[in-house]
């Protein structure tokens, strides 16, 4: 019996533990909708993260984004379309910060997956978008067909 609770008191904190790296919002969406994207950044281990960068995959448009005060951000661009947004500012341990922009979701895919990037003040760099088993599900934003 206590294996059990112990059990399910594991699998209650396997969503939070799913949280606390790098990831991006919401997860579920809807094909050629224009939407609120929130990247959500923890400082988890000892080392300051120094700057998150995500790629913008093909068929996503960013449209805005937020800059609060106190952060910089640099933008890459084929032409006009936004790539690639890369943030700096310091994020001790302990602590998170969650940057947003507005996107439009491509109308022609069922999923977008996102690459997620975090670099340490000591150099070190994770990436949160492949796991030890593919894809994460924090970087992947599934798309349902829009209705006619």
């Amino acid at each position: 019996m206590k294996h059990m609770i112990a059990l399910a008191g594991l699998a209650c904190l396997m969503p939070a533990i799913s949280l606390a790296h790098v990831s991006i919002s919401p997860r579920e969406s809807m094909a050629g909708a224009t939407v609120k994207y929130v990247v959500q950044v923890p400082t988890e281990g000892k080392v300051t993260t120094k700057s998150v960068e995500l790629e913008v995959p093909e068929g996503v448009t960013v449209e805005t984004l937020a800059v609060p005060m106190g952060w910089k951000h640099e933008l890459k661009k084929d032409g006009e379309r936004i790539t690639a947004i890369t943030w700096t500012m310091d994020v001790k341990p302990g602590e998170f910060v969650e940057f947003s922009f507005v996107a439009r979701n491509p109308r022609d895919k069922a999923q977008i997956v996102w690459t997620l990037r975090q670099k340490f003040a000591d150099g070190t760099v994770s990436d949160w978008t492949k796991g030890p088993n593919g894809t994460r599900p924090t970087a992947i934003t599934t798309l349902t067909p829009r209705k006619q």
